[in-house]
């Protein structure tokens, strides 16, 4: 029951076992799954922050001992970025879009410190550096808002 569990949540209900890019795949589906729920106010999306953080790092280290370094069909870690990207930001389904896409490309591209967290052991290494793709990706979905009027 315990590996079900862990299993459940670091594949994003089990998204990272998508054939192709399961790390798109969840992005897009929990982007979907949050323009359903969203707006939440500041204080839940943190503490939803907190707990995907919290429970993400154990379980992402306990599934890369079984399944080797930073294992594709983990994709809690894109679950934390997606929420730091829309951290504080309110729009609709442009936005949430936008978003995504502006996720996607820093957790890609990789830009520094983002690269540089995956050295982290264990489930740190697979979450801060999407944490930190999310920072980048907050600031443009705020400029692209900002310049487009969304």
């Amino acid at each position: 029951m315990k590996s079900q569990l862990i299993h459940a949540f670091a594949t994003f209900g089990g998204t990272g076992y998508a054939p192709f890019a399961p790390a798109t795949v969840a992005s897009l589906v929990f982007a979907i799954i949050w323009g359903l729920v969203a707006p939440v106010g500041l204080t839940t999306h943190l503490l939803l922050l907190v707990l995907v953080v919290a429970v993400g790092v154990p379980t992402s280290t306990w599934m890369e001992t079984r399944h080797g370094k930073d294992p594709h069909i983990v994709v809690s870690d894109e679950v934390a970025g997606m929420l730091v990207t829309y951290l504080g930001v309110s729009t609709g389904w442009i936005g949430w879009l936008v978003g995504f896409f502006w996720f996607r490309v820093f957790d890609i591209a990789k830009p520094f410190p983002v690269r540089h967290a995956e050295s982290l052991p264990g489930g740190w290494g697979i979450t801060v550096d999407d944490l930190l793709a999310g920072v980048y990706a907050n600031i443009f979905l705020r400029a692209t808002l900002a310049v487009t009027g969304w």
